[in-house]
């Protein structure tokens, strides 16, 4: 199955379920692709649990879910060693990190000792378990879940170091009229509770994650993302600016986009495309810039202002 059926397929699956997430299958689809993690942020009943379980039934694998709250501990997650007294020693305990496609249910609600057990999983692909390294199996998704109203009322803020490990973040938003209509039909007749057919199994995910990474990037893309970055670190209203992981994320992103589309070269709308949901969780406003504006719409002022490479292909 090619990745332009693939795509098509998913979005066609998960739209029987969920109205209005083609962009956000898309995207999710292209975090795969490169070994990327999700956050997803919205308000309460936009869906964000129900798309995260729907495209981990449709690209298969192994799937758990945690929910996060201030009580859960890190070995919760992890996984722990514990001592047998039938066999008189000790064993290691996998935790729920441990599946293709880990869904972090309200993760935000956990105290950041919590949070910090996912560091190593989605940076390394591995989890420590006093003194023990395992390798977590490939592929390795985390997909979280949080709620931005409610700040202020018992939950923890991401670290700076958490966030910068996250991909893409994307914002669900309320429905259109229209789609919210058809969320009632999809209720009303009970399709919501039907399983979705599994349209990869790992070797096909491979194979094009693989090739999603040969996607071709010429100089003057490759210079454009470089300034659309070192204007993060320049902005007077930025405290802290892109690092170069979020770079590199950038640059991925576009390869996915482009690999999406049919093409094995980045063209500079592939980079503008993604650029929002891989830059604007990155970067922190200085005391000012919180007070005036959105990470996003800085994001989008710095887009405007950097010239666009007017011819770009393969190279």
């Amino acid at each position: 199955m090619g990745v332009l059926e693939v795509g098509n397929r998913l979005k066609k699956e998960i739209g029987v379920h969920l109205v209005g997430k083609e962009q956000e299958i898309e995207l999710m689809f292209i975090s795969l692709l490169f070994n990327g993690h999700v956050l997803l942020e919205s308000v309460p009943g936009t869906g964000k649990t129900m798309l995260a379980k729907k495209f981990s039934e449709a690209v298969g694998g192994s799937f758990s879910r945690i929910q996060f709250t201030p009580d859960v501990l890190p070995g919760d997650i992890t996984g722990i060693q514990f001592f047998n007294p039938k066999k008189q020693e000790f064993e290691l305990l996998h935790g729920p990190i441990f599946a293709n496609i880990v869904l972090a249910d309200e993760i935000n609600r956990a105290t950041p000792r919590t949070q910090s057990s996912l560091l190593e999983a989605m940076e390394e692909m591995q989890v420590t378990i006093d003194g023990h390294t395992l390798p977590l199996e490939w592929p390795f998704m985390v997909i979280a879940t949080q709620n931005p109203v409610e700040s202020q009322q018992g939950t923890f803020p991401l670290p700076v170091a958490q966030m910068d490990r996250f991909f893409i973040k994307l914002n669900a938003a309320y429905p259109e009229f229209e789609e919210e209509k058809e969320i009632l039909k999809i209720h009303r007749f009970g399709i919501i509770a039907s399983k979705i057919e599994q349209l990869l199994d790992k070797n096909e995910l491979r194979e094009l994650s693989n090739a999603a990474k040969k996607v071709q990037i010429n100089d003057e893309v490759e210079t454009y993302i470089l300034e659309l970055v070192r204007k993060t670190r320049e902005h007077s209203l930025i405290e802290l600016g892109v690092s170069p992981r979020g770079t590199l994320a950038l640059m991925k992103a576009a390869q996915g986009k482009a690999f999406l589309a049919g093409r094995n070269y980045v063209v500079p709308d592939d980079v503008k495309a993604v650029a929002a949901f891989v830059l604007g969780h990155r970067i922190y406003l200085s005391t000012e810039g919180s007070l005036t504006k959105s990470p996003e719409a800085i994001i989008s002022e710095i887009m405007e202002s950097v010239p666009v490479p007017v011819e770009a292909g393969a190279s």
